[in-house]
């Protein structure tokens, strides 16, 4: 089978690594996941689904794709240890950031995410993280690893600080260890009419963004391993990644969770749709 690459119709003198800015970092993991499994077919599909996307971003008549966008092979993490798989991706994303590469993780189960935050949190000073997401993910510890998916927030806040927004799910244990003013629930979201700007005011300057897709209501993306009511929409996550993006230094972002269905085709479009999407705006000012 050929490989998959983001966006194939870019040709070779955009897509090739040396001439490239943009590295997309396939992380095809699914070891800890406690609901619906599949997320490790989730790059897989994203990259399909990238073939069918225009090159011009309406939005901010964009072409972010002439700063080239390599597609790295996906990583071969089946298997393995949680532990292990983190320093891994933490390893490779280290190597690519030092080539002066920008890197968009694609999982897979949000454990991916750790490593590459290690690795932008070396690399950029006084980082934060920006976490878009349904669940906390602030547990010390699940089924056994610290690693698990829903242990990521916890991981990183032994690194550098974060907000969190869109978050709708979460333990006793988790409500009563979070910062509550770094929390953006979707239910106060939906009734404020300026959650954008006290958003943005929270974060430092250079920020890691993480996206795990079930911080979208189910109706908008279903394909998610553990889907959540009450979720943002296309232009509440949107609105908020041009805002950050405008006014702060991102450093990177990885984009989660995608768990495809064969009968099901409008998830893997979203999700493709935002990698390139967030790129645009990234890449708008520079």
């Amino acid at each position: 089978m050929d490989r998959k690459v983001f966006l194939e119709d870019m040709g070779d003198e955009f897509s090739a690594r040396e001439n490239s800015e943009i590295v997309i970092l396939p992380v095809p993991y699914d070891g800890t996941s406690t609901w619906v499994k599949g997320a490790d077919k989730g790059p897989f599909a994203l990259l399909e689904a990238s073939s069918e996307l225009e090159l011009y971003d309406v939005e901010t008549c964009g072409e972010v794709y002439r700063h080239g966008i390599f597609t790295h092979p996906p990583m071969e993490v089946a298997g393995i240890e949680p532990c292990e798989m983190v320093k891994e991706v933490k390893a490779v994303t280290s190597g690519l950031i030092n080539e002066g590469k920008f890197v968009v993780t694609i999982g897979g189960e949000h454990s991916v995410s750790t490593g590459a935050v290690m690795a932008h949190s070396e690399k950029f000073d006084n980082m934060c993280v920006l976490q878009l997401d349904a669940h906390a993910d602030l547990r010390n510890e699940y089924k056994g690893s610290p690693y698990n998916h829903a242990c990521v927030m916890a991981r990183v806040k032994e690194i550098c600080p974060f907000v969190q927004v869109g978050i709708r799910s979460m333990s006793a244990e988790e409500a009563a260890g979070m910062t509550r003013e770094d929390v953006f629930f979707a239910h106060e979201i939906k009734n404020s009419p300026d959650w954008i700007p006290r958003v943005v005011n929270r974060l430092g300057l250079n920020v890691y963004v993480s996206i795990d897709l079930d911080v979208f209501d189910p109706a908008f993306l279903p394909s998610t391993g553990t889907p959540q009511p009450g979720g943002l929409d296309w232009f509440q996550v949107t609105s908020l990644l041009r805002a950050v993006s405008e006014s702060k230094n991102v450093v990177g972002f990885d984009v989660v969770e995608l768990c495809p269905r064969p009968e099901e085709k409008s998830s893997d479009m979203l999700a493709a749709s935002l990698v390139y999407k967030t790129l645009n705006y990234v890449f708008m000012n520079r």
